[in-house]
């Protein structure tokens, strides 16, 4: 297994971790993702799927507050992912940050995983 880390972004509120996980790009958001921080994580998404990287698990442990900007970060890349034959999983959700999820029913459209282990062992996209 890769384990190699692609890159990292930084802001004063978000940083973005990405690594390499065999075929999967693991992104490790932490801090807030809002209006301010969104191109923090967009870029770095954008990075993997143009590096190749269909299969896109995104760690959200670590993600403190999450509004609409940053779940439309979210969906887009899942879009992209999805046509390139892929997906995007979602890994370890702070409640905070599921309820985003739950009130916009955007849980229903993304493999959600309660560990990074469950995350990279689901074979679907």
């Amino acid at each position: 297994m890769d384990r190699g880390t692609v890159g990292s972004a930084q802001s004063g509120r978000l940083l973005v971790e990405v690594r390499e996980e065999g075929p999967s790009a693991v992104v490790t958001p932490a801090g807030e993702l809002d209006h301010h921080t969104a191109d923090l994580l967009r870029e770095p998404l954008e990075d993997c799927l143009a590096k190749g990287f269909n299969r896109l698990v995104i760690d959200c442990a670590r993600l403190e507050f999450c509004d609409s900007t940053g779940l439309n970060v979210l969906l887009g890349a899942r879009l992209k992912a999805e046509a390139a034959g892929g997906g995007v999983h979602l890994v370890g959700m702070q409640p905070v940050v599921a309820r985003v999820f739950e009130i916009t029913g955007a849980d229903a459209v993304f493999a959600v995983h309660d560990t990074l282990e469950a995350a990279l062992a689901d074979d679907s996209g």
